[in-house]
């Protein structure tokens, strides 16, 4: 997928963003606290957390060298 393809919005959990990443929960929430992943946020009352998809498929077109 290129950047302009983008796919609809949409909220990942995080067994769906350890697959599209590939990697793991910790590596995941240490990328977050050093401000190099897409934040969290919180749904569905206070324990869910989703990822925003549009976020995380920019990050990952940046990881692969396909964002301007």
């Amino acid at each position: 997928m290129t950047v302009t393809e983008q796919s609809p919005r949409c909220i990942w959990r995080m067994t769906t963003l350890k697959a599209k990443t590939g990697l793991g929960r910790t590596t995941i929430y240490d990328l977050m606290k050093d401000g190099r992943f897409p934040k969290s946020r919180r749904i569905a009352g206070a324990h869910a957390v989703g990822w925003d998809s549009l976020e995380v498929e920019a990050w990952i077109a940046e990881q692969l060298g396909e964002r301007q």
